[in-house]
């Protein structure tokens, strides 16, 4: 991020926050005049506002409040977001719910929030829970920049619907009573329970909306019915569904490299841009390509839950939630394919029988990277790919759970429970065609921009060039048991103990049938024409271009859709039991209130990873075992100064496991002569660890009123990275045999994720929100919500025993949000702006984006309010980039040439609004 942009951010989250305190002061000072404060959850229970000058604490605020007091009585550092009814979540989307608290920081798909990182590390080292089990589900991005089948520990919020959830928490200190892992933080999520409510309680939700740019109908359903018989049984059930049209578009590339021209794509060159072409010293993008993603999603989810209280004492709840995400999408492209590297550059091409000339470049511009900003070149080739997939996410999960007070000192509880998650994509299939045209393509903007030398809708000017079938499938399943139980010797000392079990399990294979029909097409011998099956694409905002259909294609090619034996098969499976003992404890120092835990967790966990491996083109079986374990120590403390601050500290160890496809035991095995290459998992890899320091210092007046300004540091060890380096065959883990000739002290070159860094990460939060009821006439229902996070990091990586220093990915330094409301008892309406700087991934990163969301509510009656809700207001931009690598000589590792960032995505995905009603029984 630029320094002028980053000092903008800055001051802009400042002067919020330094209002926001402005406004508190002001409050508490109308807060000791008695100012009078209703706390009314419906509109017909507060008084008459031109009576009593007073805020009414209903809808948004009321959250706000409850949420508030979660916070301060918790003994660990952390955050909470409550639903105000049945059905009422704040927001439409959890992410977005959670983009509103210090420290959190998501990334959207379409514009809707899909995955959070949390204090800077990304989602893979955020846990999530349900309903107290831990949960992996993943809905993948349609891009395969971003992550397409990816095989992580995230979770994807947007499989569920917003409705379905009371209350979220983030907590992001760890004590002993927690599960390890999560080294950022852990997200819990909780559905409604019939205990929750008084007798008989229903609530129905109806909206509908469309997007800018798909310009479709977007039906949104939730209800819910809750029942209880006197705090003695109680059943809840809760319906969601939502269907939907998305769509991004913009312009894309492969990435960026080197490529060395041929003297045919020269001729009309000055002879230094030629030289330098010819030595291959120019950095082309590759693709070049317009580019739109759309879908058709459809969610569907339901929870149910059952609590039986048999005696006053013991409490037995039975949840159960069922989640179906399903996506068909689509892909459409119009892209540079030439024979170098998919850039405007080649060689003649074989095509349809006859030979094409080779590009030829009639001028060039490049930067001082001598990175290609423009470019007009002749005959280059083209390609339009046409994709289609079918994804479906299915998500089940029934957790046992109960709560025994045996006395008024000694308690159980525990749950047992099993979920899985099964990704599938069936169908994810590719339909190339190719052309021949003139080119102009200018980088020299924000994006790129192409203009075209020829029809690029005259179906004439396209041949057939060759189709790609594809499936991948993963399913995800854990089975999880704990009990927990606490002794309080008196009102200051708790005793707390407990053990766990969880098994982890992910598995997943391919299956291709790749190039169908190329090599008839290129001779010449099959009909290549594409007349018969062509449709044109207008959906694109700059161009127009042909695709095709699919069903028509294969009838005219009588092609029936077959898939290759399955591949990069893998299994993990991930076995750990743990131990706790933590004391609860309350004190006194020099007349404040001091109280907190100490404790420590112990654990022990094996894996398994199972695969199959490509031995010279021979898929091998193979397993890899593994065992660690380890003690994590913590503690926990808050110091109430008075009745309204109070300082916070905390300090602990934790651990993350690295990500599925790190462990995943497949890949090949080849020999070239004498050489012996290994590509692999890396089962044997060490989990992170990490040394964790929070110190925090609370503010609380009013009824919402809150600042809290805090620090964290982050010492990370065991950060994984891809290596490929010399070894002998023993340290793979293979077992010997697969290689005829192939003993363990045979020397390979072995590819591979290894534990080769370490980090600091280091950071501020600032938060506060406020009623501005000391402000005169209608402006005292105003009310602000804002955060600031800065970060720091640093990570080391130890290549070739020399320190590289970095930055970790998927940090973004500065995360600010500010959300500004307004809420009386008849009417209300919120916006909120949600800021994240530029952040670096593998192989590149993300341009900052500015996120700005509203939503207003109009309560026609105690039990009917009508909604509208707006996501993406600005159409913001993603603009993801790619760096560029050299070889450092001395330290014999690529590294990232500073400032060289090119274009890679540059995507909007339109705004959507929704109109509703919420109805209360």
């Amino acid at each position: 991020m630029s320094t002028t942009k980053k000092a903008l951010s800055l001051s802009a989250a400042s002067a919020v926050l330094a209002f926001a305190m402005l406004a508190a002061q002001a409050q508490a000072a109308d807060l000791s005049a008695d100012a009078p404060i209703v706390t009314a959850a419906n509109p017909d229970e507060a008084p008459d506002t031109a009576e009593v000058e007073a805020i009414v604490v209903q809808g948004f605020r009321k959250s706000l409040g409850v949420a508030r007091e979660m916070k301060r009585d918790s003994s660990i550092v952390a955050d909470v977001i409550v639903a105000e009814d049945m059905a009422k979540f704040p927001d439409l989307n959890l992410a977005e719910s959670l983009q509103r608290l210090p420290g959190v920081a998501i990334n959207r798909e379409a514009g809707e929030g899909r995955r959070v990182s949390l204090r800077g590390l990304g989602p893979d080292f955020t846990r999530v829970q349900l309903n107290g089990m831990e949960v992996l589900g993943n809905v993948d991005s349609p891009m395969d920049s971003r992550g397409q089948t990816s095989r992580d520990r995230a979770f994807d919020f947007n499989i569920f619907a917003s409705e379905l959830f009371s209350k979220i928490d983030v907590r992001k200190s760890f004590s002993a009573e927690q599960d390890e892992g999560g080294m950022a933080g852990t997200v819990g999520l909780y559905t409604a329970k019939p205990f929750e409510y008084s007798g008989r309680k229903a609530a129905l939700s109806l909206q509908g909306g469309t997007n800018s740019a798909t310009k479709d109908f977007q039906p949104r359903v939730a209800g819910m019915i809750s029942q209880n018989w006197d705090d003695k049984f109680g059943v809840l059930v809760s319906v969601a569904y939502s269907k939907r049209q998305v769509e991004e578009q913009g312009y894309n590339t492969y990435g960026a490299g080197v490529q060395k021209a041929n003297a045919a794509n020269v001729v009309n060159l000055s002879p230094a841009d030629r030289a330098k072409a010819l030595n291959g010293e120019l950095i082309f993008q590759r693709g070049n390509r317009l580019s739109v993603w759309g879908a058709d999603n459809e969610r569907l989810g339901v929870t149910t839950a059952v609590q039986w209280r048999p005696v006053e004492n013991l409490t037995l709840t039975l949840d159960g939630l069922y989640g179906k995400f399903s996506n068909d999408r689509s892909e459409n492209h119009l892209a540079t394919r030439a024979s170098v590297g998919s850039t405007i550059l080649g060689a003649a091409t074989p095509h349809s029988g006859v030979t094409a000339p080779a590009p030829v470049l009639r001028s060039i511009q490049y930067d001082k990277y001598n990175t290609i900003i423009y470019a007009d070149v002749a005959n280059t080739v083209f390609a339009t790919e046409t994709r289609r997939q079918e994804t479906e996410n299915t998500f089940k999960q029934l957790v046992l759970s109960g709560e025994w007070e045996l006395s008024d000192k000694l308690k159980f509880d525990g749950h047992i429970g099993q979920e899985t998650s099964d990704y599938d994509i069936p169908i994810s299939d590719k339909f190339y065609t190719e052309a021949f045209g003139d080119l102009i393509t200018d980088y020299r903007g924000k994006t790129g921009k192409n203009i075209y030398g020829w029809d690029t809708t005259d179906p004439n000017n396209y041949r057939a060039h060759e189709i790609d079938f594809s499936a991948t499938y993963q399913t995800t399943k854990l089975k999880n048991a704990e009990f927990n139980g606490s002794y309080a010797f008196d009102d200051a000392l708790t005793l707390k103990g407990g053990v766990s079990f969880r098994g982890f399990e992910n598995s997943g294979y391919t299956q291709t049938n790749d190039d169908v029909n190329k090599t008839p097409w290129e001779k010449g011998t099959l009909d290549d024409r594409v007349n018969d099956y062509y449709k044109i694409f207008r959906e694109h905002d700059d161009q127009a271009w042909l695709i095709v259909d699919w069903d028509k294609a294969l009838a005219k090619y009588n092609i029936t859709r077959t898939l290759g034996a399955p591949k990069s098969i893998y299994e993990v499976q991930e076995d750990t039991t743990a131990g706790y003992l933590q004391l609860d404890w309350k004190t006194e120092l020099a007349g404040m209130r001091l109280r907190g835990n100490i404790g420590a967790r112990a654990y022990d966990t094996e894996l398994t990873s199972s695969g199959v491996m490509a031995v010279r083109g021979v898929n091998t079986a193979t397993t890899v075992k593994k065992t660690y374990s380890g003690v994590l120590p913590a503690f926990n403390a808050v110091l109430e100064v008075n009745d309204q601050f109070q300082i916070r500290a905390a300090a602990a160890q934790n651990i993350n496991r690295p990500s599925l496809a790190s462990y995943a035991m497949n890949g090949s095995i080849s020999v070239d002569g004498t050489t012996v290459t290994v590509s692999s998992g890396n089962p044997n890899l060490e989990p992170y660890t990490s040394d964790e320091f929070d110190l925090a210092g609370e503010w609380y007046f009013g009824s919402v009123g809150m600042l809290t300004a805090g620090v964290f540091h982050k010492k990370i060890d065991n950060l994984v990275a891809s290596t490929t380096n010399a070894a002998v065959y023993s340290d793979t883990g293979l077992a010997e045999g697969l290689v005829a000739g192939v003993t363990g002290s045979t020397p390979v070159i072995w590819t591979r994720s290894i534990n080769t860094a370490g980090a600091t990460l280091t950071g501020l939060e600032l938060s506060a929100q406020s009623d501005f009821f000391f402000l005169p006439g209608a402006l005292k229902n105003l009310g602000m919500v804002a955060n600031l996070t800065l970060i720091d990091s640093e990570t080391t990586n130890k290549i070739n025993t020399k320190d590289v220093k970095g930055q970790m990915y998927g940090l973004s330094d500065v995360n600010a949000n500010v959300t500004l409301y307004y809420e009386t008892a008849k009417w209300g309406a919120r916006v909120s702006s949600n800021y994240r700087s530029d952040y670096t991934v593998d192989s590149g990163g993300f341009e900052a984006t500015t996120y700005v969301d509203a939503s207003a509510f109009y309560q026609v009656s105690p039990r009917i309010r009508l909604t509208l809700d707006g996501v993406n207001l600005t159409d913001e931009r993603e603009a993801q980039y790619n760096s560029f690598y050299v070889y450092d000589t001395v330290n014999k590792v690529d590294v990232t040439l500073p400032g060289a960032h090119r274009l890679w995505n540059h995507t909007k995905s339109g705004r959507t609004v929704f109109f509703g009603a919420n109805i209360q029984f």
